[in-house]
């Protein structure tokens, strides 16, 4: 049988980035300024000139023949079935596919628009709680009493709160979020929804309560999600946006996606932030590492946008699924810059850890250790505003698109970057942790979360 015919997805012009010498803020906040500003500490990487790091170029053959390898033993030879990275995977932990199940459980006359925001509200509440959840912390299903660990954990507890109406003001409508809803939210609740006690601790769960407690504040925003202040009423914004194209299917700018997400989400983030000109900048940060002749208080600032960057993959699945939509400009995504990533460079012997930084920060580990009562295995540990991780997460940006060359010239595939992340990166940095580290599969260097950045 004849496959079906791809719609011609015409050209269209994307808008550009705010200029920096004029609205820096606007520039550091845009997707494309994520490239652009790590680029240069990707150069430095490649003449062993990093601050915290030594670096072994000749070992990046090393990564790109063992993500190679995890690729193939996955996917070979149907590589273009690989699906592109975001959160809809992780609620398949354990081979069950919840998210069909869901679908097929409400009723038929919901339509695609409808059941397309259900899962955006679902999707964007389980982002945001996808931050470390720690080594110790685990989720016991109610649907099948199996246990889940890390970010398949995260999915499944956040799966089974939306399911039970946590998130929802509407008895009649459990299966959504609302402002509303969020608003009745306290770290109690959160804490019983996520199986949270003495005995199962998580990292930065009162960062994850008042994450989602800010989102009821950002949600009361009509033009961006109704006035029922749901997420998944972006889709309506986005497809009556003026920048939108009805083509053979709806062609939305990657850029109007974005500007919903970092400008309409923009009152989540903790105060505590990096500010410039009075407005927060969300996850960006100042890096020591000269990069460029500096005359401006911006040119310090690299900017990653994890989370926002990790919610727009996963929001643009159910959207392209559901409602057929096509992203112009997706490409100016990057690479997360995040721990299983990063992680897979240290663990590879492309990157380590310079030695005054790494007792500074085994000494943090076990102070924190011996708070916790923990030290199974011992690595450096710091905060995610230390200029270690700065440095970590920005050659890890640029390390990917590297990475991604590298890996389609072995495989004589050209995969996406978001496949690539999928099938290869972030799954290789999972298993080279437990390789290197089996009793607790911690990442080579540790970050102490506060459940708003990883």
């Amino acid at each position: 049988m004849a496959k079906p015919i791809a719609p011609t997805i015409p050209k269209i012009n994307l808008p550009r980035a705010p200029d920096p010498h004029v609205d820096p803020a606007g520039y550091l906040r845009s997707i494309g300024a994520v490239r652009e500003r790590c680029l240069p500490v990707l150069e430095k990487a490649k003449a062993n000139q990093l601050n915290h790091f030594d670096v072994d170029m000749s070992k990046f053959d090393n990564t790109t023949r063992f993500v190679v390898s995890i690729i193939k033993r996955d996917f070979d030879p149907d590589y273009a079935s690989i699906p592109p990275h975001g959160r809809w995977q992780h609620f398949s932990a354990g081979g069950r596919d919840r998210i069909a199940e869901l679908l097929s459980s409400w009723p038929h006359e919901i339509d695609p628009s409808e059941r397309c925001r259900r899962l955006i509200d679902l999707f964007l509440v389980s982002v945001l709680l996808d931050a470390g959840a720690g080594t110790s912390w685990s989720y016991k299903s109610k649907q099948n009493g199996r246990i889940y660990k890390r970010s398949e954990g995260l999915a499944i507890a956040s799966f089974e709160m939306f399911k039970d109406g946590l998130f929802s003001s509407n008895k009649q409508q459990r299966h959504q979020v609302d402002a509303s809803g969020l608003k009745e939210l306290t770290v109690e609740k959160m804490a019983a929804g996520l199986q949270v006690t003495e005995q199962n601790q998580m990292s930065g769960l009162e960062g994850r309560a008042s994450l989602l407690i800010r989102l009821a504040d950002a949600l009361n925003n009509d033009t961006l999600f109704g006035a029922d202040g749901r997420p998944g009423n972006m889709l309506d914004y986005l497809l009556s946006h003026p920048t939108t194209q009805a083509s053979s299917v709806p062609i939305v700018p990657l850029p109007t996606l974005w500007s919903v997400l970092i400008d309409g989400l923009a009152p989540i983030w903790p105060p505590s932030r990096t500010t410039l000109d009075g407005t927060s900048l969300g996850d960006a940060w100042p890096l020591a590492l000269t990069l460029l002749p500096t005359t401006q208080p911006w040119e310090t600032i690299v900017p990653f946008h994890k989370l926002t960057q990790w919610l727009c993959y996963s929001l643009m699945q159910p959207m392209s699924k559901l409602m057929n939509i096509h992203f112009a400009g997706a490409e100016l995504m990057t690479g997360l810059p995040e721990y299983r990533n990063g992680g897979l460079f240290i663990d590879t012997g492309v990157l380590t850890l310079k030695s005054p930084d790494e007792e500074r920060g085994l000494q943090r580990f076990r102070e924190e250790g011996l708070k916790k009562g923990s030290t199974v295995e011992v690595v450096p540990m710091f905060t995610p505003d230390d200029d270690v991780i700065i440095e970590w997460r920005a050659v890890t940006v640029g390390f990917l698109d590297l990475l991604l060359e590298e890996v389609n010239t072995v495989l004589g595939f050209q995969l996406t970057l978001p496949q690539m992340l999928e099938a290869g990166s972030w799954k290789g940095g999972r298993e080279m942790a437990e390789i290197s580290r089996p009793n607790t599969q911690c990442p080579p260097i540790a970050i102490l979360s506060d459940g708003t950045v990883f």
